[in-house]
């Protein structure tokens, strides 16, 4: 099960990407843009996510994802670390994530990280 340390690990190693506290808690940011948040006691995490696929993570899934109240109106989705396979199921999530924050001249000059997929 990943855990406060690996959400660090992984979203720190994304290109651009700075920790910063904010609201009493960590959050990251892709060239100074927030992508992740780190609330509930480091248990969950808070991402951004489109909100026509938050509803429908939240449907398929409402062990893993749930939307907070106050996040409602925004397109950010919560994940419970502790629903979560593995690392890599995190790690796609938190890229997936930097994907929606991050300029288009880190998207296009780290191809490898993929684009949002846009309809």
């Amino acid at each position: 099960m990943p855990d406060a340390e690996d959400v660090r690990t992984i979203a720190l190693s994304l290109p651009d990407t700075t920790e910063k506290i904010a609201w009493s808690m960590p959050t990251f940011r892709v060239a100074g843009k927030m992508f992740a948040t780190l609330p509930e006691e480091e248990t969950s995490i808070a991402v951004r996510c489109p909100k026509e696929e938050r509803d429908e993570l939240v449907l398929a899934e409402p062990e893993k994802f749930w939307i907070a109240d106050h996040e409602a109106a925004f397109a950010w989705v919560r994940v419970r670390l502790s629903a979560l396979e593995d690392t890599d199921e995190l790690r796609d999530i938190l890229a997936d994530s930097w994907r929606q924050a991050a300029p288009t001249r880190l998207l296009e000059s780290h191809p490898h990280l993929g684009r949002p997929a846009t309809d």
